[in-house]
């Protein structure tokens, strides 16, 4: 399958102002739960927000971004099921939504790959877990694993 280079990038630069409102949209409600702890409609509001990143991430390739963000979305389901989310709990969970935010921006613009491994991700997810009582912290089965995207380029 061919990938048109300037729709792909046009669909990546569209992304990217999507997925800084739907990262801000996070961060005001770790603010809300830093306040007001486990609130239920800060945590669903960081939940369904966790799963449009991912679903945009996803429809552009971007895997690393995808699963990580569907990583943190089944650790934080889980843990709010289970106990408070305490400040030190929080505190992870905010490190893992600045991973996000690096992520996009270090993608490249024009082949959509991130060159990280995913030893961060790990560190940070396995932490966050840690936190909320999850361990040891197993991917979802349906998390797909950490690697580099890239895209095909056009030849005329």
């Amino acid at each position: 399958m061919r990938i048109d280079p300037k729709a792909w990038a046009q669909r990546f630069t569209d992304f990217q102002v999507e997925a800084e409102l739907l990262l801000a949209k996070t961060e005001e409600c770790l603010t809300h739960l830093q306040l007001i702890s486990n609130d239920k409609d800060a945590i669903d509001c960081i939940l369904s927000t966790l799963l449009k990143l991912a679903s945009k991430a996803d429809a552009l390739a971007l895997v690393a971004v995808s699963s990580f963000a569907l990583q943190v979305h089944s650790v934080l389901n889980h843990a709010h099921h289970h106990m408070p989310l305490h400040d030190e709990a929080l505190a992870a969970l905010k490190d893992c939504l600045t991973l996000i935010a690096w992520q996009l921006e270090l993608i490249d613009r024009s082949t959509g790959q991130l060159f990280l491994d995913d030893s961060e991700q790990t560190e940070l997810i396995e932490a966050f877990a840690f936190q909320v009582g999850h361990h040891p912290f197993q991917p979802p089965m349906s998390a797909k694993p950490f690697t580099l995207v890239g895209f095909p380029t056009v030849h005329a």
